[in-house]
């Protein structure tokens, strides 16, 4: 419990410090800025709160510091941390709220709730730790389940980076690029490929737990229920303002999954040139 008590200091501290800076830069995507880093944080204090004697833990720690690097660096070759990379929906929301509304908002769901978020995703690690047992294949299943979503949430990132290069490209040129959104690739079977994988993710890292204590019954699902339920929310609200800006994405929406990749419904009429997979 020392650990948890630890990592529940570094939040309160971090929820302070992003608030700060929210309200002094006027910029809210500070929670954004630390979303790949405080969980890999928390992790390695409750694996150093086994003394580093707990393998499972251990790998919990390293799998999640994998996943940290790659979303760090996706973040940071997007702009996401240079001055002015406010997410885009968030000045949409503004312009939906009153000051003192979004200020509240601010506070309690972008600042307060995330970061309990970002906690409770983690807390498997004190399942497996109060429950120490010899590794066996679950994990080893386990494990490479998790470097396979890892992989496929880096291929969709790719793919998303590279139509949105090209389409920097067609503009800058003077041209009005076609496709205006990535529909093939993975984007041909879910409409947000990279939040399944990042979502299945957190699942894993919640089984690591479960395969420690023997149970799935355990109370530390909770973190991957409510990241399932925000990017679910978050979904709803990307696609509304997409769909405003695109009428041609209602016929997207008709044909293709929005999370779990599937089979696409029925053919949809897209003309893609862009040649991106």
């Amino acid at each position: 419990m020392a650990s948890l008590i630890v990592c529940l200091c570094i939040a309160a501290a971090v929820c302070i410090a992003v608030w700060v800076l929210s309200v002094v830069t006027h910029e809210h995507s500070w929670v954004d800025r630390i979303w790949s880093i405080v969980p890999v944080v928390y992790l390695w204090v409750f694996a150093a709160g086994t003394g580093f004697a707990d393998a499972r833990v251990v790998i919990m720690a390293v799998l999640a510091t994998m996943w940290g690097a790659r979303l760090t660096f996706n973040f940071a070759r997007k702009g996401g941390y240079a001055r002015g990379g406010e997410d885009y929906r968030w000045s949409v929301l503004r312009a939906r709220m009153s000051p003192g509304g979004f200020a509240l908002f601010n506070l309690f769901f972008i600042v307060i709730f995330q970061n309990i978020v970002l906690l409770l995703i983690t807390v498997p690690a004190l399942t497996a730790a109060q429950h120490p047992s010899p590794l066996g294949a679950l994990d080893g299943v386990a494990a490479a389940l998790f470097l396979a979503l890892l992989a496929g949430e880096t291929v969709a990132d790719q793919q998303q980076w590279r139509f949105q290069s090209w389409k920097a490209a067609e503009r800058e040129a003077g041209m009005d690029p076609h496709p205006r959104f990535l529909q093939r690739g993975l984007f041909s079977v879910s409409r947000h490929p990279n939040y399944f994988f990042e979502i299945a993710q957190w699942w894993v890292i919640f089984f690591f737990g479960a395969i420690a204590a023997a149970s799935v019954l355990q109370w530390t699902v909770i973190g991957a229920v409510l990241l399932s339920v925000l990017f679910v929310g978050s979904t709803v609200f990307t696609e509304q303002i997409t769909k405003s800006r695109y009428p041609e994405y209602a016929e997207y929406q008709s044909s293709t999954s929005a999370v779990i990749p599937w089979f696409p419904r029925r053919s949809a009429t897209r003309t893609d040139r862009t040649g991106l997979a």
